[in-house]
C-alpha cells in the first residue's frame, strides 16, 4: 500500500483513493439515473437559509 504525500493527495494512500473514485462514481451514476424532477436553486438556498435561520434563533 503506496503512502501518498498530502502535496499530492487528500488520502493516505492508493487503496483509499481508489475505493473513493468507485464510491463517488457509483453515487453520480445513481444521480444521473434519478427520474424525480430537479429542485430548482433558489428554492434550496430559502429552505437552507430557513433552517439556519431557525438555528440561530
Amino acid at each position: 500500500m503506496p503512502a501518498l504525500s498530502p502535496i499530492e493527495s487528500e488520502f493516505a494512500s492508493t487503496e483509499e483513493a481508489e475505493a473513493y473514485d468507485v464510491w463517488f462514481r457509483a453515487k453520480v451514476e445513481r444521480s444521473l439515473a434519478d427520474t424525480r424532477p430537479p429542485i430548482p436553486h433558489e428554492q434550496v438556498m430559502a429552505e437552507m437559509k430557513a433552517l439556519i435561520d431557525s438555528y440561530r434563533k
